[in-house]
């Protein structure tokens, strides 16, 4: 019988025996079907399909782009950034999500409410729980944005799918003033400025008096901010309304109505506008010259739990 020698390199040294080359990498082509392999005993299904789905993606990314080992370094560099910069006060995670369009994507997906009932918007990083609770007409402009920036009435319905007024629905509403600023973020606004939750009446009616908010730009002394300057991207967020209401036996419809006459209505930062959110701010004058503005919008929910996202300041 003959014994064939063992396979040595070219240094003369003898290779390891190897019963099969099963899991070895040969190419950049046999990799990701060893990394998708090596994964597949997670037991949670849904957590192996999100990880599953996002190698192949990454790895495509990386392929597609033929990615560099420099720009790879600079990439886990933005992202170390990014978290460096996250603390109490500031979510520069959730801001790149925003200013990539992942918040928005995330939210579309998820609150797909077809042409019958009022679409969702982003929450964003400014509301508060435990607004005070007002009656329908009072003004929830305190300290000096009562006497500044222009009068805003805002009105509307609540409305179930089949167009049924929706008693005793809380309709929370907070904004930024008219420079821009929400209340957590100035120390001379008092507390909850700008913010209040009211009931609807009987007809599933509600009212509130304000003052006309401002648009505002996103933060960009971080990691974002480079991100944006190096795209050539404005920073700003059209002027709007921020919105939650909620009722027992209804999805709680958490959505923004943008000012139709906004700066960057047509360019958010955040790519948050949605069409049947673009709400009509008439404005007038009236006989001393003072500018009014009103705000008409209804809302429509549908069947569903109500629960409450977990507020992101507190």
């Amino acid at each position: 019988m003959t014994v064939s020698a063992p396979d040595r390199n070219a240094a003369g040294i003898q290779a390891p025996a190897h019963s099969s080359t099963e899991g070895i990498v040969t190419d950049e082509a046999s990799l990701t079907p060893i990394v998708l392999k090596a994964m597949a005993g997670t037991t949670d299904p849904r957590l192996l399909e999100i990880v599953t789905s996002l190698v192949r993606h990454a790895h495509a990314f990386v392929q597609e782009t033929r990615l560099t080992e420099e720009e790879f370094e600079k990439g886990l560099d933005f992202l170390v950034r990014i978290g460096k910069a996250t603390g109490e006060k500031t979510n520069e995670a959730v801001l790149l999500a925003d200013i990539l369009g992942i918040s928005s994507m995330v939210s579309l997906i998820n609150n797909h409410r077809g042409d019958d009932a009022t679409a969702s918007a982003l929450l964003g990083p400014f509301w508060r729980a435990n607004a005070p609770h007002c009656e329908n007409g009072d003004n929830i402009a305190r300290g000096e944005s009562a006497t500044h920036g222009i009068p805003l009435a805002i009105s509307g319905r609540v409305l179930d799918k089949q167009g049924k007024p929706i008693a005793g629905a809380h309709v929370d509403v907070w904004h930024a003033d008219p420079i821009g600023y929400y209340e957590n973020q100035d120390p001379s606004q008092p507390n909850m400025n700008l913010r209040g939750v009211f009931t609807t009446d009987a007809e599933g009616r509600y009212s509130l008096r304000s003052v006309r908010p401002a648009g505002y730009p996103v933060p960009t002394d971080g990691p974002c901010g480079e991100l944006l300057r190096a795209q050539n991207r404005h920073p700003y967020r059209p002027a709007h309304v921020h919105f939650m209401v909620s009722a027992p036996g209804y999805r709680t419809l958490v959505t923004q109505v943008f000012a139709d006459d906004a700066e960057h209505l047509n360019s958010d930062v955040v790519f948050a506008v949605v069409q049947s959110l673009v709400g009509r701010f008439a404005e007038t004058t009236d006989e001393k010259g003072q500018r009014r503005a009103t705000l008409q919008y209804d809302f429509i929910l549908e069947p569903g739990e109500q629960k409450f996202p977990a507020p992101p300041i507190p």
